[in-house]
């Protein structure tokens, strides 16, 4: 006995040794990797933007790629991006650009900005090729900015149409004897539907065919811009299914050719080098960001505020928007006199009703300091509209998701399901008539449900005042175009619920331009952490959400982050987009 515990304190010992050894050298490591080292661009270089890279809101540092590959793990977000690709326009040592566009996971509107600067970047007479195996529709979208575009001569391009598909739970929870108590305001408001139909309202179905419709046309429109076709003739290929091969698109004009990959090498070798044999020095968008420092010039400065994610109570909430980080950081922004002006970048669907209120105060409070702009990214809707709607001014791209002023709550009743389904009950003491109110293991009496449905209309009230008085609007003629309903960007400025179509860079120079000051620097919030904080930081979540994955499989995981969404929703008041939702582009 007295040798096994000898051995067994002996191992011990070596594995807290070993574990602090461990801990040491990875951080060694981290800071090893965290160094200001630039990657060199050679001359004759040609940019590479893959589309199927997401390219989030606020840049992140993904600390394993660097660690465990060679590539530069930084990813660039939407604005960096935009950056680089203005400034490799002018960068003599960038010759062209390659699309790689047979994926694109990036919404509607990001794609819309990077189509933009593409566009923008084609003045300096630069080349820009696409190409994909196979090529979504949404990959297109991005890649049909190319002087050129290619597909694999057995691949081809998916030309069919723009498709919306919701999830509904009303006949699941009939069966398991769960009554969802739902109580909303705004006839469009559909993120309640799933819970009370089994298929989509006729409101609902007209605001979804409107918005789906808006953003379609805006896909063909651009693609018939770009590839001098018409809009009419491209709608009647989807509609008439004429694109089921590689060889039917180049048919229609689509695409330029169908090549494999040393064949489109040699076109882009040529164009580099003048000859089909070169070397092509070919530089990630990741790469290119660790060379190239985008900085601006002046004395003023601009504060960019990054508002991406689900709008939700408390604080330190991950990828959110939580009603106290966003409070003590506007306030700061408020009182710091160096700051002259703000940009709100908001990409959300919504959320917490009381949560929203709680940022559209500090920035009704800010405002009175210094200009506030907000810039609309894929999505600025409900509650994410209503932390906007206080803004000077709000920009929006065409294809932006926005609007769904409206206001629910859900109060699930489980006693049936508990009782029928598992054998439990429950009973209750109380002090008066609503000390348990509102409960999931009863059914609501018709005073409760009241004083529910008074509070939702209460909120929504709020909500419509804030946006009239914002938008210097009568709350009548607010409440007309609310109702929950959807709006695309390019139909929310026609009804007064957005200033301007324009990018993220096209609200900054205007925040600028109120702000009086001509160069300036930008600054952003929330503040980046350090590499060793993303790696330690990274590193638990990742080994967290891997244990998960691989105990319970990748769909099961899914639906359990559906699963977590729906619990925030019950029992809060919410302003938010529904999350049932599955796009076909």
């Amino acid at each position: 006995m007295k040798s096994f515990f000898k051995s067994f304190f002996a191992s011990l010992l070596a594995l807290v040794v070993f574990s602090f050894l461990g801990f040491f050298i990875i951080v060694g490591i981290a800071a090893a990797f965290s160094s200001d080292e630039k990657t060199t661009i050679k001359e004759n270089s040609v940019l590479v933007i893959d589309a199927s890279e997401t390219f989030p809101e606020k840049s992140k540092n993904d600390p394993f790629s660097e660690l465990l590959s060679k590539k530069n793990g930084k990813i660039p977000s939407l604005s960096e991006l935009i950056g680089l690709i203005h400034n490799a326009k002018k960068d003599s040592t960038i010759k062209g650009i390659f699309i790689k566009c047979a994926q694109n996971p990036n919404g509607y509107a990001a794609t819309e900005e990077i189509r933009k600067a593409i566009i923008d970047f084609k003045k300096s007479k630069k080349f820009v090729i696409a190409y994909g195996e196979t090529i979504t529709q949404k990959g297109y979208m991005m890649g049909n900015v190319a002087d050129q575009i290619f597909t694999h001569p057995q691949g081809g391009l998916e030309w069919n149409g723009f498709s919306y598909e919701t999830l509904f739970l009303k006949g699941l929870l009939d069966k398991l004897e769960i009554q969802p108590q739902v109580f909303y305001a705004g006839k469009f408001k559909s993120a309640t539907e799933p819970f009370r139909y089994t298929q989509m309202s006729e409101a609902n179905k007209l605001q979804t065919s409107v918005w789906l419709n808006s953003i379609y046309n805006s896909f063909l429109q651009g693609t018939a811009d770009q590839r001098g076709l018409q809009v009419e003739t491209l709608k009647a290929i989807a509609n008439e299914g004429k694109v089921q091969r590689a060889n039917d698109a180049v048919q229609f004009k689509l695409v330029d050719g169908l090549l494999y990959d040393d064949q489109l090498k040699k076109i882009i070798s040529k164009k580099v080098n003048h000859s089909e044999k070169g070397d092509i020095s070919f530089v990630s968008i990741n790469e290119y960001a660790s060379a190239v420092a985008l900085r601006g010039s002046g004395s003023g400065k601009i504060a960019v505020v990054y508002a991406d994610g689900d709008v939700v109570m408390g604080k330190n909430e991950k990828e959110s928007i939580a009603s106290d980080d966003y409070r003590i950081l506007l306030q700061k922004i408020r009182n710091d006199k160096s700051i002259d002006a703000v940009v709100i970048r908001v990409n959300s669907p919504g959320g917490s009703s009381l949560a929203s209120d709680i940022i559209w105060r500090e920035i009704d409070l800010l405002k009175k300091e210094k200009p506030v702009v907000v810039s609309m990214g894929d999505l600025a809707a409900s509650g994410g509209y209503y932390i906007a709607c206080g803004a000077d001014s709000i920009f929006a791209n065409a294809n932006t998701i926005t609007g769904s002023i409206g206001v629910f709550s859900i109060i699930p009743n489980v006693t049936n399901f508990m009782k029928n389904k598992l054998g439990i009950t429950f009973d209750r003491v109380k002090t008066g008539s609503y000390a348990d109110a509102p409960s999931a293991t009863r059914q609501l009496t018709t005073m409760e449900q009241n004083f529910l449905q008074s509070g939702v209309d209460s909120v929504y009230h709020t909500f419509k005042s804030r946006v009239a008085a914002g938008r210097k609007k009568n709350i009548d003629y607010i409440d007309s175009i609310a109702q929950g309903r959807v709006w695309t960007g390019s139909d929310a400025i026609k009804v007064g619920l957005v200033d301007k179509i324009g990018t993220l860079e096209d609200a900054i120079q205007s925040a600028a331009r109120m702000a009086h000051v001509k160069g300036y620097s930008l600054k952003s919030f929330p503040e980046s952490k350090s590499f060793i904080d993303d790696f330690i930081e990274g590193y638990k979540n990742e080994v967290k959400v891997k244990s998960i994955q691989q105990e319970i499989g990748l769909e099961q995981w899914q639906m359990l982050q559906q699963m977590k969404s729906i619990k925030q929703m019950m029992g809060h008041t919410q302003t938010r987009l529904p999350i049932f939702e599955v796009n076909h582009p």
